[in-house]
């Protein structure tokens, strides 16, 4: 089967399309025809060696690509809710291989679609928006009639939060942006207002959500009311942040962390009811991301044009 491969961290151009066998999915496991992978950030960084040296699973040479979209070819023992022929999409999985025309996953992370689902818009959202529905019920709990701010309200992640977050109970989510220019696109993304992150000063917000990190992170901290709580989900920044924990004491406010993928690796039971919600949402149109389409083979060019920025939704390749 076709594949695309990093046999060297570097630059997109390491992505190399090859052959390689088709794998047989153990017990536990499921094989899926890869019809659409996601690209996602994570992808760029893991290809580039951010995190080598890092005790992760996707070291050269390795399949990149951590959530799929697909039919289910076969199932490995032990496996009873799926069967051949279902169409699923997959939360990420932390052993990559979704840039290929088969790929092994999880059977307890893979899921199947709701009739009438587009396969696209369930690789693009379902991860994202499971993790929203995790991060805002396990991470952090939304108080009554919660005012919720999200960093960098265009973002993949980012974007799923506002019809996540009022599916829970929110009584108005704010999106950040880095220019006036992306205040209409966040609004459209249902956000009930969009605003640069300094004209904030003087509100105040039960949950700050923020994928972003940096220097960013410092100012949203000053924006959380009396016991708000900051949930990070991310660092699109990369640069590091230091918050001096008097200032946490003193403001009666929390910073949590939460990485979706490691929590679900220790938590596989809580992946089910996490996924059901965000499908539901997908399903009726609540979440409705912009996807940009790549042929497999055009990898390269999808990392290049996620590096650049400017990327607004995600960034999908199709494989059949």
């Amino acid at each position: 089967m076709k594949a695309v491969r990093v046999t060297r961290y570097g630059a997109p151009d390491v992505l190399e399309m090859t052959e390689v066998p088709v794998p047989v999915p153990g017990d536990g496991e499921v094989a899926i025809d890869v019809t659409h992978a996601a690209v996602g950030l994570i992808d760029v960084l893991i290809r580039r060696g951010d995190f080598a040296g890092n005790d992760l699973p996707m070291q050269p040479p390795y399949t990149p690509g951590i959530e799929v979209a697909g039919t289910v070819r076969a199932v490995g023992a032990g496996v009873t809710a799926l069967r051949p022929g279902d169409r699923v999409a997959t939360l990420s999985i932390a052993t990559g291989g979704g840039y290929a025309e088969v790929m092994i996953a999880p059977a307890a992370v893979t899921f199947r679609l709701p009739d009438g689902v587009d396969p696209a818009q369930a690789v693009a959202a379902l991860p994202n928006a499971t993790t929203a529905v995790l991060a805002l019920t396990r991470a952090v709990t939304l108080p009554p009639d919660a005012r919720v701010l999200v960093i960098g309200a265009t973002g993949a992640l980012a974007s799923v939060f506002p019809a996540v977050a009022k599916r829970l109970g929110a009584r108005e989510v704010v999106g950040t942006v880095r220019s006036a220019a992306r205040i209409a696109e966040a609004e459209r993304l249902g956000f009930d207002r969009a605003a640069l992150l300094d004209s904030l000063d003087g509100e105040e917000f039960d949950v700050v959500v923020d994928p972003v990190g940096g220097e960013s992170r410092g100012r949203a901290l000053g924006l959380l009311a009396d016991m708000g709580r900051l949930v990070a989900v991310g660092s699109a920044d990369r640069s590091g942040h230091t918050v001096d924990t008097n200032e946490l004491w003193f403001g009666n406010r929390g910073i949590v962390g939460f990485a979706v993928g490691i929590f679900l690796l220790k938590t596989p039971a809580l992946a089910a009811p996490a996924a059901a919600e965000a499908l539901a949402a997908i399903a009726d149109g609540s979440i409705k991301l912009d996807v940009e389409t790549h042929p497999l083979d055009g990898a390269t060019d999808a990392h290049a044009r996620l590096e650049a920025g400017g990327v607004s939704g995600r960034l999908v390749l199709t494989a059949r």
